[in-house]
């Protein structure tokens, strides 16, 4: 009886029918993956997330200003904050660099690599940066009416 060789996965007994199941199908279908491709979209989210976080932190300069030097960590979230940014941007350039460059031009594959490794390491920093930045709380000036 057929319904006794159904699998969970789907795949009932088709192959006897000559039919090809769903998931041989897309294997032949599917071309090889492009790598450089698949650099320049991740690059290009990277690069995305990074102007995300550079308005972030433009905003709580600007918090942090508007409260001026009596402010207890102003110093400090200023310098955090500046640092940030400056990180911020000179990601934005190697990530530019990364996605200029063909990653399959073999001579080049162990620049990228470093240049991936410096990114992802200054990436990290800023991360770090940013929850020390949250953690000191950036708060708006009260408005008094």
């Amino acid at each position: 009886m057929a319904s006794e060789n159904i699998e969970m996965n789907g795949d009932a007994d088709r192959t006897s029918g000559g039919e090809v199941p769903l998931r041989r199908r897309w294997r032949h279908r599917q071309e090889p993956l492009n790598m450089n491709h698949y650099a320049n979209k991740k690059s290009a989210a990277e690069s995305m997330l990074d102007i995300a976080l550079l308005m972030a932190n433009a905003s709580q300069l600007k918090a942090v200003l508007e409260q001026g030097p009596e402010f207890s960590f102003y110093i400090p979230l200023i310098t955090v904050i500046s640092l940030s940014l400056i990180l911020q941007i000179i990601v934005g350039i190697l990530l530019i660099f990364i996605v200029k460059w063909n990653l399959n031009d073999e001579s080049k594959q162990f620049k990228l690599n470093v240049l991936e490794n410096i990114t992802t390491a200054l990436v990290f920093i800023i991360v770090v940066m940013n929850v020390f930045i949250t953690a000191f709380g950036v708060q708006r000036p009260n408005q008094r009416a």
